[in-house]
């Protein structure tokens, strides 16, 4: 594929830290184990999925011009042979071509050849979006100019939403320091919100900080205890990381903190921008009220003058976490429909945009406050249901009534599946960023790798 920039520009982005986890779709769970060295004379360790089991696929990098390709080949793993090359030749005035040429052989000959057939189609699709990803990157750092190296610190890093967003950072030329529960190694920093732990020496110096820790509210039937630890694990990570900025000598230009478009309830076909009112005191939905205590803890940052966001995120599409693997669910079964009436809107973003999204508030100086972070389209539960189903190639028959919604899984039904807000992302648009996937059957497409139909 043609990518807009040199050959050795795109040569050397591959060099970077987590350049094969950003290429990596994310409807594949492969993990990566150890790695060492580099891309000339290196050896990487991967767990990759086969079928409901895991295996352990071992490759070395060896041979290559620097500059121009390198070369990987499996010593260990899944296939009785493969040999994978990635070249990247001049075309044009200041772009490139880049190449993947992949030769394997499969294993247990003539019974293994049968797969063939799945084996290919399952390489286009990575490779289709691998490039994909790569040219759209290219073409948002591009927009952005040259920006300096910077160093910043993530919270929730582990969530389907960091692990997309961690690689974007690292490859985009950034220092990434993620503020972890676990004990820190490396450039780790160790945090306890319950225990209020969290030492401000070690962001000392930190240019940017993304917050995104918190527990999921998808899932089971909400319990009051439950509803307690959803509500604190905003309110406490959130408060200890906005106070111990603000003390800071050299604080941090922004944090961008996320929230979610459940601040605005349920709403009807009303259209909200940021500029929307949002509703206050007692009657308001659970996941309203977690929202406003969510974005009130982070005014310490604010009072002390560090520029903060509040990213209002919509429903995010990946299949690697979140709401999207549920509402594929039912359908990948043959047995999915719309919600209730299917008239509640929902407010959708692709993974793509998020993480596009929170890099355009970490780097966008005028941008401060609420940010809807949604897709220009909103869309109803009935036309999403439907255009997923027309994606899969599956039907969506088999509406589902409210008072089963409400049996099944409670005060989460009003609160998330049979009430909507139309939400729409006024300060982006305004500011510049340029969505990627801003049509729902396309995004859906790109993350579950059927863009070619």
């Amino acid at each position: 594929s043609e990518l807009p920039v040199p050959a050795g520009a795109a040569y050397e982005w591959h060099t970077r830290p987590g350049a094969f986890e950003r290429l990596l779709p994310p409807w594949d769970t492969t993990r990566v184990v150890e790695r060492s060295g580099d891309v000339q004379q290196g050896r990487v360790v991967l767990e990759v999925p086969i079928g409901p089991a895991t295996q352990r696929w071992v490759s070395e990098h060896q041979g290559g011009t620097p500059g121009v390709e390198f070369v990987d080949r499996q010593v260990e793993g899944p296939f009785a042979s493969w040999v994978h090359a990635h070249r990247f030749e001049p075309a044009g005035t200041a772009g490139c071509r880049m190449i993947d040429r992949v030769v394997y052989d499969l294993p247990f000959g003539a019974a293994g050849a049968l797969a063939g057939g799945a084996v290919e189609h399952r390489l286009r699709r990575t490779f289709a979006y691998r490039h994909r990803v790569l040219a759209d990157d290219f073409a948002a750092a591009a927009r952005y100019g040259s920006l300096r190296p910077r160093t910043i610190a993530i919270t929730g890093a582990t969530g389907s939403l960091g692990q997309a967003l961690v690689p974007f950072l690292t490859t985009q030329g950034h220092r990434v320091r993620i503020v972890t529960r676990r004990p820190a190694s490396g450039d780790d920093i160790h945090w306890d919100p319950a225990a209020g732990t969290l030492d401000p020496a070690a962001l000392e110096g930190v240019d940017a900080v993304l917050h995104l820790a918190g527990e999921s509210i998808a899932g089971s039937r909400w319990t009051e205890a439950q509803k307690r630890r959803i509500l604190e694990s905003r309110t406490q990570g959130t408060t200890l990381l906005a106070e111990t900025l603000a003390r800071l000598q050299r604080k941090p230009g922004v944090l961008v903190s996320a929230s979610a478009v459940g601040i605005y309830g349920n709403r009807g076909d009303e259209v909200l921008t940021e500029r929307a009112g949002v509703r206050t005191g007692p009657d308001t939905f659970f996941v309203e009220q977690v929202a406003h205590a969510w974005e009130a803890a982070t005014e310490p940052a604010e009072r002390a003058g560090i520029r903060v966001v509040r990213a209002r995120i919509g429903i995010v599409l990946t299949p690697a976490g979140g709401a999207l693997p549920p509402m594929m669910l039912p359908i990948q079964m043959g047995v999915g429909g719309r919600m209730g009436s299917g008239r509640q809107y929902l407010s959708w973003i692709a993974i793509d945009d998020v993480v596009g999204g929170l890099y355009h508030a970490l780097v966008t100086d005028a941008l401060s406050g609420p940010v809807n972070l949604t897709a220009p389209s909103p869309v109803t539960n009935a036309a999403f249901t439907d255009t997923l189903a027309r994606v899969l190639h599956r039907p969506a028959f088999f509406p589902v009534p409210e008072a089963a919604v409400r049996l099944l899984v409670g005060q989460m039904a009003d609160e998330l599946l049979l009430s909507g807000a139309r939400v729409i992302p006024e300060r982006l648009r305004e500011s510049g960023y340029g969505f990627r996937y801003p049509d729902l059957e396309g995004a859906l497409r790109h993350v579950l790798g059927r863009a070619g139909g």
